[in-house]
């Protein structure tokens, strides 16, 4: 049996997140739809209060906004709801142990089992497509004539790498290849909350040199203070000296 006749079930995800790190980086949308017969039968999509800054280079490449997420749903609850959505099916994504990456972190810091099949759009194109083809997503879709709108919006992005999927499905079949699912595999650690000691002493850096970056100081972990806390030293302290030279 070929490829498109074999692959028709499964849930095609996308995330859109404030960064590339997992462990300090949050998830600002989720947009996902169920496939059935190789047609999309349902779908969602949530804006996330990452409850901190989305920097402006995010931003301006989304289209969302600080003010966007501000009352939008959190992270808790929007992860949950996208786990309970893909149920037991096999994952579809762009590049998909990157997205895996962030729920896996989810859920090691919620205690929680989390193991997923996948096919990766990435790691067919890189199969099938003449190597000096870009296989980022934009590049594919215009390599395969596929309408992109709405750049960057996690549900389009999903929408577009299920007809990516396709033909690129079409492809290997007709190089006689199959195409099969595979575990994704993410090590996480589980990050535990910023100590006392450093909070006080980020927030008596941050009062000194009159930085305004917005922090969730609840959802603070260790490894945020400590990377915040070496980025600011070495950004304000440093100009300081300059400056004084």
């Amino acid at each position: 049996m070929s490829n498109i006749d074999n692959i028709k079930n499964y849930t095609v995800i996308d995330l859109e997140m404030t960064g590339l790190s997992a462990k300090n980086d949050k998830i600002i949308e989720i947009g996902a739809a169920r496939v059935r017969g190789g047609e999309i039968v349902d779908t969602i999509s949530t804006l996330v209060n990452p409850k901190q800054h989305i920097p402006q280079r995010v931003q301006e490449l989304t289209g969302i906004t600080d003010s966007d997420v501000e009352n939008a749903a959190d992270m808790d609850e929007a992860v949950d709801n996208l786990l309970n959505f893909i149920g037991d099916d096999i994952i579809l994504g762009q590049n998909v142990t990157f997205d895996y990456s962030f729920l896996k972190q989810w859920a090691v810091n919620h205690k929680r089992t989390l193991s997923l099949n996948a096919y990766d759009t990435l790691k067919i194109a890189r199969k099938c497509l003449p190597a000096e083809q870009s296989k980022r997503l934009e590049d594919l879709c215009e390599y395969f004539g596929v309408n992109r709108e709405n750049a960057h919006r996690a549900l389009d992005d999903a929408i577009e790498t299920k007809q990516i999927f396709e033909k690129l499905l079409a492809l290997m079949d007709e190089k006689g290849e199959p195409v099969e699912s595979k575990p994704l595999v993410y090590k996480a650690k589980k990050q535990t909350p910023a100590t006392a000691h450093q909070v006080r002493q980020l927030r008596e850096l941050m009062a000194e040199y009159g930085i305004a970056d917005v922090i969730s100081w609840d959802n603070l972990t260790r490894s945020q203070a400590s990377r915040l806390y070496d980025e600011y030293r070495s950004k304000y302290i440093n100009r300081c000296v300059d400056d004084s030279e």
